[in-house]
């Protein structure tokens, strides 16, 4: 079959999945409005008869949100699922679905009539359908980041709220108002939980789920003992915002001792990448030998193989643990 009618086919069929995928129908709302019904007025038993699971999922979930059959098979993968509230953004599974399907076959189309070897083509696809994930993940990341920076003023300003004769619950509230994203969202979203009738646990192990930071659970874990044994939270939590801090100067002192190391990795892992693209460019019959010969198709792979080794290597050597 001629090349050019593969690419057609190709295209014709990835335009119909993606067509097919954004014509899904939209399922009901009326089932979550009653539940919410129910929830509020005390229908069907108190709030306490309900699991927290359940009673959370039923007050989390907006009354316009709606599930396609792709934030089913989501939902089947908790971890992944949590990666978008993780990251908190609007971006449902289904939109980032189609918009990394849409990428990929926008990848291949443009190797193929760029005229790339036909071996370069799944790999340029992967690579741009693989954009928004990357995207994700980053955008988690830097949330996660800026959450850890913010955790120990929140704690002081809880702390503050507790010796002025506040409850912890106001302490959170005062949280929300006083501090920006993300972390006056997520202490915010723990108060309107525990004002709906969820308990302070379950709403405390819910952010815990969101951010998963470790600083974070140590402040979990005292407020739950304070709960059931008693003691002085406000000293506590100025303890660990004192220790969360400090760890954060030993860490900038292990990132400038290690910078050096960092930027040697850096420039190993891209030198490989960018003196292929460039021999390519200059004389591609010369490079295609990695992709016809058979010696060349096993150095190829031995090569990718020791540069997946050496950036293993190189960031076990400089992620230190702090």
């Amino acid at each position: 079959m001629s090349p050019i009618l593969i690419s057609i086919a190709v295209f014709v069929g990835v335009a119909a999945l993606v067509g097919a995928v954004a014509m899904t129908l939209r399922g009901p709302t009326d089932e979550l409005v009653e539940e919410r019904l129910d929830l509020f007025t005390g229908a069907g038993g108190s709030v306490r008869k309900k699991p927290a699971e359940r009673v959370e999922s039923v007050l989390a979930r907006p009354l316009g949100d709606s599930k396609s059959w792709i934030d089913g098979i989501v939902a089947r993968f908790n971890r992944f699922g949590l990666l978008f509230e993780q990251a908190d953004t609007s971006l449902t599974p289904t939109a980032f679905f189609l918009i990394s399907s849409a990428l990929a076959a926008g990848g291949w189309l443009l190797a193929w009539f760029s005229r790339c070897p036909i071996g370069i083509l799944p790999f340029t696809a992967a690579m741009m359908g693989s954009l928004p994930l990357v995207w994700l993940i980053l955008r988690r990341r830097r949330r996660m980041k800026k959450f850890s920076t913010q955790l120990p003023d929140a704690l002081e300003l809880i702390a503050r709220a507790l010796r002025a004769g506040h409850s912890l619950a106001s302490g959170f509230h005062l949280v929300n108002e006083e501090m920006p994203d993300p972390i006056g969202k997520e202490f915010g979203r723990v108060f309107e939980e525990q004002n709906l009738g969820i308990a302070m646990e379950d709403a405390l192990r819910g952010m815990i789920d969101r951010l998963p930071n470790l600083d974070l659970k140590f402040f979990v874990t005292a407020v739950l003992l304070q709960r059931q044994t008693g003691g002085d939270l406000a000293e506590i939590l100025d303890k660990i915002s004192h220790l969360i801090r400090q760890r954060f100067q030993i860490w900038g002192q292990v990132q400038a001792l290690t910078g050096e190391g960092r930027l040697s990795g850096v420039v190993l892992l891209a030198l490989p990448p960018l003196l292929f693209l460039a021999v390519y460019r200059l004389n591609p019959d010369y490079i295609m030998l990695l992709f016809t010969d058979p010696m060349g198709k096993k150095m190829l792979a031995g090569g990718i193989f020791l540069q997946l080794l050496g950036a293993l290597v190189i960031r076990k050597i400089v992620n230190i643990k702090v």
